[in-house]
Formats: C-alpha cells, sequence, structure tokens
C-alpha cells in the first residue's frame, strides 16, 4: 500500500509562483513513477509533470519551461515547483504513483487558485 499526501496549494496572483508537495509513505519500494496532473472544472484530468524513479522527466506543453518536477528520495517527496502562474493553470492539482501493472495511487488533491 502507498499513500500519498499533497500539499502547497493555494491562491496567487498571476505571474507568481507555488511549490507543491506530495509525501509518499508505505511500500514506496514499489513506485515506479509519479507525476502531478491537474483537473480544472469541467474539465478531465490532465497529465502537467512526471519523473521516473530513475529522474526522467516529461511535462505537457503547457508546463514547458514554467514548471520544474523534482524528486527527493531520501524523503519519498515529490515537488512540482510552478512559476509564472497564470489564470488557465486554476484546477485541483492532484499526485499520483505509478506502481506497474496498470496500478496507480492518487492523492487527495490540492487546489490552485491563480487570479488574473
Amino acid at each position: 500500500q502507498v499513500q500519498l499526501v499533497e500539499s502547497g496549494g493555494g491562491l496567487v496572483q498571476a505571474g507568481g509562483s507555488l511549490r507543491l508537495s506530495c509525501a509518499a509513505s508505505g511500500s514506496v519500494f514499489s513506485i515506479n513513477a509519479m507525476g502531478w496532473y491537474h483537473q480544472a472544472p469541467g474539465k478531465q484530468r490532465e497529465l502537467v509533470a512526471a519523473i521516473t524513479s530513475g529522474g526522467r522527466r516529461n511535462y505537457a506543453d503547457s508546463a514547458k519551461g514554467r514548471f520544474t518536477i523534482s524528486r527527493d528520495n531520501a524523503k519519498n517527496t515529490v515537488y512540482l515547483q510552478m512559476n509564472s502562474l497564470k489564470p488557465e493553470d486554476t484546477a485541483v492539482y492532484y499526485c499520483n504513483a505509478n506502481l506497474g501493472a496498470f496500478r496507480e495511487v492518487w492523492g487527495q488533491g490540492t487546489l490552485v487558485t491563480v487570479s488574473s
């Protein structure tokens, strides 16, 4: 069993920054990759950024150049540094852990609101 707890969401003005954190606990050795997704009202959940256990990263086009995903293996924590935030980044952000074999775990979500 893997549990994920997100933190760091909040209200920020356009152009500002936030850092989201996702702490994993439990059977963390089974995690292959971790990622951040967001879901805006009335829209589907979409990948923002992901990082593998080997450190390989990939980003949604909307996140490239503005967001950075990183992980601290000693703390079993993944971060999403979000800079130059835009109102369209407003969404609930979810942490995801990919355990392989079509298994995955989701965090409870943290709300990010970017005001114009």
